[in-house]
């Protein structure tokens, strides 16, 4: 998982984790975000009169990883090295890929995802902007005021027929940030930006599983439901023949009510297949973004379960580690906490203001007031340090520094139990995997078995030297053993979609486009000034050479320091 320090990963974040130490890159990779321009020379002082960072820097938690998967010995299983760009197309399925490519562009879910990574964005944008003078406020006033002729009692004698007065100033304060709390607030929201984009392609890879099954199970139904109407026309001859035999006196009554008996059940098979397949077909409308409409040009095509391959690459876990975007997600979630540290742990440190003011004020009785106001002699200013120290509350601040702690220490426990789970996943998903492929073959052999059976019953039936029951009986059997084959296909097909799930595949495929689509973004646009946080539509801008960007797109942001 760990690359040479600095060293973009193949997702466009930081690959670095678990580094306590690194040159970090100050503000130009960040700029496009502050102010689209090179660092302004105020700024690069603040960053220079910085001192230290109080606070731990972030140390990743070990990763409990095992060596090899449990069925790496197996001769379908593959060890090589995989990225599963775009795994859905080892079906060879048109449709599928069609519908992918739909619902990547199209899925809410998806899009507000995306959202949230704009959102994360304009956030670190926003603790960027404490290294500039915290107050910048200009100030103008002016009035006017006629005294009372009457009311002598606040300063009897004294009258003016009228009273202005204008005011016009700038004031500024500016904390120094000795103690790096607005650095570790950086620090925070850049791991927290990089976190949103890892929760963006964490859902992006469920939508391409949810996809795939989905439309896996659609087709699996489909072909449920024609092996049940193939058994309604071969039960259907079965009842003619028993009907025909009744009324020649070769057979009783009996055999046609039993005749009748299994074909309503099988034919009650049906309806109830078909609102399944309904469920499936919402499902999927609701996964491509789309109102409740016909789905059927869509679906259109061979109605057959997609064929998995053979062999499947799992590469090793430790590949796991480095892909999967909710591992990726719970590290930087653990690193933005880890900074919040050190921006409570500063509060225990006296904090350092250069604060100034600068303007020019001017009131009386004359008439030209505004050539008052621009005279030189009307100016003000002042200026000068100032500090603040909570020595009071230290037991207070202690506290919420242990909050903090205990808060980045659940998440690095969280972090731990995520990479388990998602070896569980795995393990679980080649496992369904491999065991479907076998019961797919035993249930061939049974279909086979039932098919003859089914014909040596009818033709023994027909010549009298078998009762109706062994008809029965076998029609039952073929109609099971073929609805439990396309059962078994249906699913070692999706437990193979769900295996590319857990290893993390699939959210490669967003490159270097935006979080949302063109319609969301002209949205934003036309209602917001989102600058170059969220650029217009067009073709996706190349990265600056030497500057790192998470997303390799749009605003570049500086390297998380861990």
């Amino acid at each position: 998982m760990l690359q040479r320090r600095g060293q973009r990963s193949r997702d466009g974040g930081w690959a670095s984790f678990g580094s306590t130490k690194q040159a970090r890159p100050l503000a130009r990779p960040i700029r496009d975000i502050v102010t689209g321009s090179a660092i302004p020379p105020l700024l690069a002082l603040a960053l220079t009169l910085g001192g230290c960072e109080v606070g731990p820097d972030f140390k990743s938690a070990d990763a409990p990883v095992s060596d090899k998967w449990l069925e790496a010995n197996n001769p379908s299983v593959k060890t090589d090295r995989q990225e599963y760009e775009q795994w859905w197309t080892v079906y060879n399925d048109p449709t599928l890929n069609q519908l992918i490519d739909k619902a990547y562009r199209q899925n809410l879910s998806l899009q507000a995802a995306g959202a949230r990574v704009l959102e994360a964005r304009a956030i670190l944008g926003i603790s960027i902007g404490q290294f500039y003078p915290q107050v910048q406020q200009v100030n103008v006033s002016a009035a006017y005021a006629q005294a009372s002729k009457t009311d002598t009692s606040s300063n009897p004698g004294s009258f003016l027929d009228n009273y202005w007065k204008a005011t016009m100033g700038l004031q500024v304060a500016w904390e120094i940030d000795l103690w790096g709390k607005f650095r570790r607030s950086t620090e925070s929201a850049s791991a927290s930006y990089l976190a949103s984009i890892a929760t963006y392609d964490d859902a992006l890879v469920t939508l391409l599983s949810d996809v795939a099954t989905t439309y896996i199970g659609i087709r699996t139904l489909q072909t449920q439901i024609e092996i049940a109407k193939e058994n309604v026309v071969k039960q259907q001859r079965a009842l003619i023949i028993a009907r025909d035999r009744y009324r020649g006196g070769v057979a009783t009554e009996l055999d046609v009510y039993q005749a009748e008996n299994v074909l309503g059940q099988t034919q009650s098979t049906i309806p109830q297949l078909t609102a399944q397949l309904q469920k499936g077909e919402d499902a999927l409308r609701v996964l491509l973004g789309m109102p409740p409409q016909s789905v059927d040009a869509l679906i259109a095509g061979p109605q057959t379960i997609p064929v998995p391959p053979q062999d499947v690459a799992v590469g090793i876990p430790a590949d796991l580690v480095r892909r999967r975007p909710d591992i990726r997600s719970a590290e930087l979630k653990a690193a933005a906490q880890s900074a919040k540290i050190g921006m409570t742990k500063a509060q225990l440190f006296p904090a350092f203001t250069l604060s100034g003011v600068f303007g020019t004020t001017a009131g009386g009785s004359t008439e030209n007031p505004l050539d008052q106001v621009f005279s030189s002699r009307s100016i003000f200013f002042a200026f000068g340090p100032s500090f603040s120290w909570p020595v009071l509350n230290y037991g207070q601040i202690t506290n919420k520094v242990r909050v903090q702690d205990a808060r980045l220490q659940a998440l690095l426990l969280e972090y731990q139990d995520t990479v388990l789970k998602a070896q569980k996943e795995v393990e679980d998903g080649l496992s369904g995997f491999l065991q479907g492929r076998q019961q797919v073959e035993l249930l061939k052999g049974s279909v086979s078995a039932a098919t003859k059976a089914m014909n040596i019953a009818m033709d023994q039936y027909t010549l009298g030297t078998r009762d109706f029951t062994t008809v029965l009986t076998a029609a039952q059997n073929l109609y099971q053993a073929q609805s439990n084959l396309a059962s078994a296909s249906g699913n070692v097909s999706a437990s193979l979609a769900t295996l590319y799930r857990s290893l993390g595949g699939g959210w490669q495929i967003r490159g270097n486009s935006e979080f949302v689509n063109d319609k969301v973004r002209a949205e934003m646009r036309n209602r917001t000034d989102w600058g170059s946080v969220l650029p217009p539509a067009g073709p996706p801008p190349q990265p600056e050479p030497g500057l790192p960007g998470p997303d390799n797109v749009g605003p570049n942001v500086q390297a998380p320091k861990w």
